[in-house]
Formats: C-alpha cells, structure tokens, sequence
C-alpha cells in the first residue's frame, strides 16, 4: 500500500526573501466557502456572527480577526479562513470544504505594493485600496484573491494548481525589483 503525506501547496517553495520584500505561505486551520441561499444572506451575516462573531462581509472587504475571518469572493459569498466552521450556516448557506483546493501566501515589506502593482491591474495605491480591502482579480495570467492586512503586507490565494505559478511570478517581481532599487 503506498503511504501518503499531506503536504501545503507551497511546501519546499516557500518562504523567500528579496530586498526589502518576504513571500511567506499561510496554512490555515480551515478554508470554508460560504454562499447564501436565495434570500438568506441576512440570515447567513446574524448566524455566522452568533456562532462566531463576524459577519459576512460588504462587497470587496473583509471582517473578522486572527482566529476566523470571512473575505469576500462574490456577492452573498465568502472565503472563512480559520477555525473550525460547524453546520449551524448549512441552513442558510451552501458550506464548501475548501481547505486543501487553495494556496494562499503572505506578501510584506516596504516594496510589496511595489510588486503587486507589476502583477495585477488594481489600483493598490493606500489612498485606494485600504487594510480591509480585498480584490477578486487578475495575478498575471491567474485568478487571485488579494487582501490588503497591514500597512504593507497582502494575502494572496490562488487554486492550489496554480502554487508553483504564484511564487515564480511573485519571486520574479521581487527580484526585478529590487535589482532596480540597487542599480
């Protein structure tokens, strides 16, 4: 019988370092979808904020703290990064298991916004795109989800597939930058 390992979608590819800028990957506990029945979003915000104290999140944001928080994927939807979710939301929501489908990444340092802008067509400027926001969009040639966490730090996911993809882009940018800072 062949033995299996589990292994995160970014394993032996991550963390990496250039300049001023760190590409580190982010394993959380759980990565559950969450989309509203017809009719039941409101329903869904008061049970998810009974059981766990967040609420669904508005368009292209994100609630919640460390332990859960919701990001927003599309209308009525959400991503809920964390802790365990329970089957309290199955009323009111289809609840998607998506914990090893997704590949997710931290990117922070002075220059992250600086390497994103290289990659994606959203406006990342701070006046714009604020901690808080979140962005379904293109990452080069991929769909991605970027959420601004800090003053200059972003979570990035991706379909897991798409792992080794991530990290080449993200690195490329990372060092052509900085090669430009030295020169």
């Amino acid at each position: 019988m062949v033995d299996l390992t589990a292994k995160s979608a970014c394993e032996g590819l991550l963390p990496i370092s250039v300049g001023s800028v760190t590409l580190s990957e982010i394993v959380p506990e759980n990565l559950i979808s969450v989309a509203a029945y017809k009719g039941q979003s409101k329903a869904l915000s008061t049970a998810l904020d009974a059981a766990r104290g967040i609420k669904m999140p508005a368009p292209n944001r994100h609630t919640g703290s460390a332990k859960l928080r919701a990001i927003w994927t599309g209308p009525d939807q959400a991503m809920l990064v964390g802790q365990t979710v329970g089957d309290d939301l199955v009323p009111y929501a289809s609840v998607v298991d998506l914990s090893d489908a997704w590949a997710i990444v931290k990117l922070e340092g002075k220059s992250a916004t600086a390497v994103l802008a290289r990659l994606t067509p959203i406006d990342l400027r701070p006046s714009h795109f604020k901690r808080g926001h979140t962005a379904k969009t293109d990452l080069m040639h991929m769909m991605a989800s970027i959420t601004k966490t800090g003053v200059d730090s972003f979570e990035i996911m991706v379909f897991r597939s798409m792992a080794k993809t991530l990290v080449h882009d993200l690195t490329t940018a990372m060092e052509t930058l900085a090669a430009r800072d030295i020169a």
